[in-house]
């Protein structure tokens, strides 16, 4: 067997290798060295590049509220079949996960138009309201109840219609309209889903001075 010429061409190409390694660290020049022979074996569709998460505050807002104001997010049901979800100050009052929504209107678990009634009539100045719909929010408002959460803020209230979206936060004695809410209209043209529109997200900051004591 023959083995000899290939021995020695590997033993060659080893010794060369070593007395370039040696040569590097005695002049001071393996670390750029390596580097590029380190180049030489990567490529960019191998390197890992790892991008630094961006941080999310109360609630999972992108950037924290100022001083004397509250986190919120708000998320309306989607469709029928996933649930909303209320955040305030980085705390879930409500969501499926907790158990505590329902089809209709969620402010709590509230469907029968006499029971919101009674829940939304005896509010004290500044409390804050976080309304969020799932599945259909209308269809048991009557006038009253409508009228209700128009002086809470809503502009959209009095036109709510069947399975329509809607998230809105607003307070009682409020003097102007909310700034928060946000209202999509069920139609068969323009609806994500088949029967209903897109789910709405809503978040932002609000400011302390109106929450009230109760």
């Amino acid at each position: 067997m023959r083995v000899a010429g290939p021995l020695r061409i590997v033993v060659l190409i080893l010794t060369a290798g070593l007395t370039w390694i040696l040569g590097s660290i005695l002049l001071g020049t393996h670390g750029s060295s390596f580097s590029r022979l380190q180049q030489l074996f990567s490529s960019p569709e191998n390197a890992v590049t790892t991008e630094p998460r961006a941080r999310k505050y109360k609630c999972g807002l992108p950037q924290p509220c100022p001083e004397q104001h509250l986190a919120f997010r708000v998320v309306s049901g989607a469709a029928n079949v996933i649930g909303p979800k209320i955040c305030l100050e980085d705390k879930m009052l409500m969501s499926s996960v907790k158990d505590n929504v329902g089809r209709g209107l969620n402010i709590a678990l509230v469907n029968d138009v006499n029971d919101l009634l009674k829940f939304i009539r005896p509010l004290h100045e500044g409390t804050l309201v976080f309304v969020a719909s799932y599945d259909d929010p209308a269809t048991k408002m009557n006038d009253e109840t409508r009228k209700i959460f128009s002086e809470l803020g809503s502009t959209n209230a009095k036109e709510l219609a069947f399975r329509d979206s809607w998230v809105f936060v607003g307070a009682k004695g409020v003097q102007d309209k909310s700034p928060f809410e946000q209202h999509v209209k069920n139609s068969k043209n323009t609806n994500k889903y088949e029967g209903w529109p897109e789910a709405l997200e809503l978040e932002g900051c609000i400011p302390q001075r109106t929450v009230g004591t109760q």
